[in-house]
């Protein structure tokens, strides 16, 4: 790791007159297998490492990367980004990130152990994984896919503006597909579990979760239409926590593409709704002591008990902004240049659990799949109709397994007639933790 921000340290320092010089330097490790009828379909051990370059020189920006830190190969890459910048069109904001005075928090985020795993006990905890999800009921008729991933990352970051730092985190996940069905109805379910060592996963619980989603669904059918409270499975919250936090980018809101570009300080959601972007929280997979672009992350509050508090900037959005980076630049690795996002969204959890915000809402549905959020809900206008599946709920029970059916509503209506927001908060892959949320008053369309 140190490595690492020495060569960023050293290309930032190649820095000339009157130009601006970042590099982000990584390098990662990943595993993934695939079996299938308790054989390898395919396994796949990868090791990369490059560098990526930003220049700015005259108001314009030039990026370059390359797949090698070899030091021919990083100067010819810092050669072409300052080709890209003459390029470029003049732009009075572009600049890199500059100290903040922020302090970073120190996160545990690596584990040592996962690197010395064998391949062999990865291959052999997937086909472990394959025969208890098979097993678990007469009615899986296959384990349509398990599989094993994990990866291992480093990064470190440097400008010739000051700002450095250093990031590494491990991961790993197990997950299992399974089909079941009775006579001619099949139906399909999926389960993992995460962690961030390889003694954290737990290959019951993918089991268990992929089955019980499964067999419970057999026998869905459409519902009659109609108007009813529905609660959220904690897996589809994720999905619809990540597309509202998108909606507080400071880049979507300079775009005109945020339906709360003109809200904040508004009352935009039910006063039980506090939504926080917080990559400092350690339970989060996608935890980072540092940003993008090396300035410290943060603790930021986006909706404050219903009302709109803040907008996430990088260093580039916020000088268009004339407000202050958040710590917010994110990027898919060093082949690409930073950006706005979140990294840890979660909504402050309630005091109910599952089955008791199911006994509160008495009639209703229980969604616990969703398809079509990226053509079916539209950030800008809030416009929200979605194919999904799940069961009824009858006097606070689940009952009668339902699908193909669509609910739609608005996303600003559904901020502000939450129900229940549940005490089940679990930190999920992705961007966005997981908890129970229960909305009222969606159309449900059917038969």
């Amino acid at each position: 790791m140190p490595e690492l921000l020495d060569i960023a340290t050293r290309i930032a320092g190649m820095a000339g007159a009157g130009e601006q010089v970042e590099a982000y330097v990584a390098h990662s490790r990943e595993t993934d297998v695939r079996v299938y009828g308790g054989e390898i379909e395919s396994l796949s051990s990868a090791e990369s490492e490059g560098v990526g370059i930003r220049v700015i020189r005259n108001s314009r920006q030039g990026f370059a990367y390359a797949g090698s830190l070899d030091p021919r190969v990083i100067e010819e890459t810092l050669a072409e980004a300052r080709d890209n910048a003459g390029f470029a069109t003049p732009d009075p904001h572009a600049g890199l990130a500059e100290p903040d005075g922020v302090e970073k928090v120190s996160l545990d985020l690596w584990r040592e152990d996962l690197a010395a795993v064998p391949t062999a006990d990865k291959v052999a905890l997937a086909i472990e994984l394959e025969a208890r999800a098979r097993g678990l009921d007469a009615r899986v008729r296959q384990a349509e896919s398990a599989d094993y991933g994990d990866a291992l990352t480093e990064a470190a970051v440097a400008s010739s503006t000051g700002v450095s730092g250093t990031q590494r985190r491990t991961g790993c996940h197990v997950s299992v597909f399974v089909l079941v069905g009775e006579g001619e109805d099949t139906q399909t379910g999926g389960g993992y579990s995460v962690g961030r060592s390889f003694s954290d996963l737990d290959i019951n619980e993918a089991a268990d979760d992929a089955v019980e989603r499964a067999v419970r669904m057999i026998g869905a059918r459409k519902t009659r239409s109609a108007r009813l409270p529905v609660v959220f499975d904690k897996r589809v919250t994720t999905s619809l926590l990540a597309i509202l936090g998108s909606t507080f980018s400071g880049e979507a809101v300079l775009k005109g593409r945020s339906m709360f570009a003109e809200r904040l300080g508004q009352e935009v959601a039910h006063p039980s709704i506090t939504l926080v972007d917080d990559p400092t929280e350690p339970a989060a997979y996608t935890a980072s002591g540092q940003d993008a672009e090396g300035l410290a992350t943060r603790r930021n509050v986006l909706i404050d008990a219903g009302v709109a508090s803040r907008f996430l900037y990088d260093s580039y959005s916020a000088r268009r902004a004339g407000a202050r980076s958040t710590g917010s630049a994110v990027r898919g690795g060093f082949k690409s240049a930073p950006g706005v996002g979140c990294r840890a969204l979660s909504l402050a959890p309630g005091d109910k659990d599952e089955e008791a915000i199911l006994a509160s809402i008495g009639t209703g549905l229980f969604v616990q799949g969703i398809q079509g959020v990226h053509s079916g809900v539209n950030p800008v206008s809030g416009d929200f109709s979605v194919g999904a599946e799940g069961l009824m709920i009858r006097d606070g029970q689940l009952a009668e397994p339902v699908r193909e059916v669509t609910i739609a509503s608005t996303l600003q209506r559904m901020l502000l007639e939450v129900l229940e927001v549940g005490s089940d908060l679990e930190y999920l892959p992705g961007t966005a933790a997981g908890l129970t949320l229960a909305v009222d008053g969606l159309s449900i369309s059917g038969s």
